[in-house]
């Protein structure tokens, strides 16, 4: 018997762990680093449901021929719904920059765009809505417009959010905000702010309550 190994002939010789083990050691890394990703899309689903949920109700509130209970001031409800927005799309951008922060390479370049993606679609649809409204568009239409609108921003953002990270959850509320967005011009104006109220805005309150309860089963 050799008495004469070196330590590193004797730490070579040493068995290695269980690979199941590791496997899940592995594996429970990944979910921890995923959980911590998926954390800030919470609130940032959250934001966007309470925006939604608050700010059409306060446009059909705000309507005479809306909310058969109470009413809300024209000039409080349409200032109220904009703020909500503004804070919603900013949100977004921060949030979708911050998700990736540390991370270098294709990830980092996608986080940064899709982040970057809501501030400057939400500007383009308004800018477009804002030049339809210059050559003659109506008080009625532009109420159906810019909603509609920013729900299939919504929509077309989500799916590209599934694409580039692999979510159903943004593949889900996309494929709904894109039907909420094409369907509720037809129940006219104030019904619509009605319907993106409650199946826009529960969508997302709906999505960040199963997550968050997703992530709290995970720690």
């Amino acid at each position: 018997m050799d008495d004469n190994r070196t330590p590193a002939a004797t730490d070579l010789d040493e068995p290695m762990g269980d690979p199941r083990e590791m496997l899940a050691l592995l594996e429970a890394q990944q979910r921890r680093v995923a959980d911590a990703q998926i954390a800030p899309v919470v609130w940032l689903y959250f934001i966007w449901g309470v925006a939604w949920f608050v700010g059409f109700l306060a446009l059909w509130s705000g309507d005479e021929d809306g909310n058969p209970w109470f009413t809300i001031p024209a000039g409080v409800a349409t200032p109220l719904f904009i703020v909500l927005l503004v804070i919603s799309i900013v949100s977004s951008a921060v949030i979708g920059v911050r998700i990736n922060r540390g991370v270098r390479g294709v990830s980092s370049f996608s986080g940064a765009v899709y982040g970057l993606s809501w501030s400057v679609c939400g500007a383009a649809f308004g800018l477009l809505g804002t030049a339809l409204i210059s050559h003659g568009l109506s008080t009625d239409l532009a109420n159906l417009y810019f909603p509609s609108g920013f729900a299939l921003m919504c929509g077309t953002i989500y799916l590209g959010g599934a694409a580039l990270w692999r979510d159903t959850s943004q593949l889900i509320l996309g494929l709904v905000m894109l039907i909420v967005g094409a369907a509720a011009p037809f129940a006219g104006s104030p019904g619509n702010d009605l319907v993106f109220a409650l199946a826009g805005g529960g969508a997302f309150l709906v999505t960040a309550a199963v997550m968050a309860v997703r992530l709290g089963r995970n720690r």
